[in-house]
């Protein structure tokens, strides 16, 4: 079978293509014939190695994927020939709070990941997918949307009437914006693209802010909430938008922090913190039992992932290029052949 691993150094340019056998499903196992992955922030700081330097090598990359079931090993009871599934992120993790030993097993870093055509999971590690969604869209919901449901609904308890700002247009922040608006919730959107904001909109979000135009969008936001702050705050930029996150919540507001797109440590003063009893939750993904309450959510709704362009299995490095660059709206998406 066709396999992606980064070999024996870190960089895009270690990003290759190899044979290796198809593996076989043991006891407890399922055999997945993969027919898409997904790419997050991560997958492309894993192959540069800016995500765990000391990840060792090779690895075949990518946490996202769907696929078919192909066949099962003895006493296999969650899935069967021909069902159509997502592997969990992080594969231990079934339900209950996270614990290191819980997270210790992640696809893609440090198990080898979905960028491959056939790949052998622990029943307990895989479920269905939305029978609405096809295997590209399905792609995209192990990471970016159980991160966005678990942030907001499962630890953020969002309700109908809430206020949600959401930071850019990839993966987490568009499927904030659709739960959130699900939801009955009111969004705002930051982007330094109008034409994104646009698109946005036309989502269900009720305002747009472009953050380079305005430079101080946390002032705006809460000029647009008359001046009472937001409820809710995605945040995925990191320390580097972090402090205006802060400016902008409401006094007992929720910052979900996820990503670190605009760096992870910066000098941040506390005060606001404590003057405005803010909530600052960190979130990595979710378990199973929080992806399968999402996928019910999702089914019910009919709600459709935003894939913003879909790459051939042979152009992966391209994907990640495309990544980098940051054009994308919503998710990228590899189909496997």
């Amino acid at each position: 079978m066709k396999v992606y691993e980064i070999q024996e150094k870190f960089g895009l340019d270690s990003l290759a293509i190899v044979e290796r056998p198809e593996p076989s499903a043991g006891p407890g196992q399922a055999l997945v014939k993969l027919r898409a992955a997904s790419l997050n922030y991560r997958d492309l700081m894993t192959v540069k190695g800016l995500y765990n330097p000391k990840q060792p090598l090779p690895l075949v990359p990518l946490s996202d994927g769907a696929g078919e079931v192909v066949s099962v090993g003895k006493g296999v009871t969650r899935v069967k020939p021909g069902d159509r599934v997502a592997p969990i992120f992080s594969q231990k993790w079934i339900a209950g709070e996270p614990a290191r030993t819980k997270l210790s097993a992640s696809l893609g870093g440090p198990l080898d990941g979905v960028l491959r055509e056939f790949a052998v999971f622990d029943e307990d590690g895989l479920v269905h997918i939305p029978a609405h969604l096809s295997y590209e869209e399905a792609a995209t919901l192990p990471c970016a949307a159980v991160t966005a449901w678990n942030s907001l609904i499962t630890l953020g308890k969002l309700k109908s009437g809430d206020t949600v700002l959401v930071q850019g247009t990839g993966g987490v922040s568009i499927f904030a914006l659709q739960f959130a608006v699900m939801a009955g919730a009111r969004v705002i959107v930051t982007s330094s693209s109008d034409g994104k904001i646009e698109r946005a909109i036309k989502l269900g979000a009720s305002d747009g802010i472009n953050y380079k135009a305005i430079p101080n969008w946390d002032k705006r936001a809460r000029e647009l909430t008359a001046g009472l702050g937001l409820d809710y705050i995605v945040e995925v930029g990191g320390a580097g938008t972090l402090e205006k996150s802060l400016r902008a919540a409401r006094v007992g507001g929720y910052v979900g922090l996820i990503g670190v797109l605009a760096g992870s440590s910066k000098e941040l003063s506390i005060l606001p913190v404590l003057m405005q009893n803010l909530r600052i939750q960190g979130v990595l993904v979710g378990s199973r039992e929080m992806f399968e309450e999402m996928n019910r959510a999702i089914a019910f709704a009919q709600l459709k992932p935003v894939v913003d362009r879909v790459f051939p299995f042979e152009e992966a490095r391209q994907a990640l290029e495309w990544m980098e660059a940051g054009s994308h709206f919503g998710k990228i998406v590899i189909r496997i052949p």
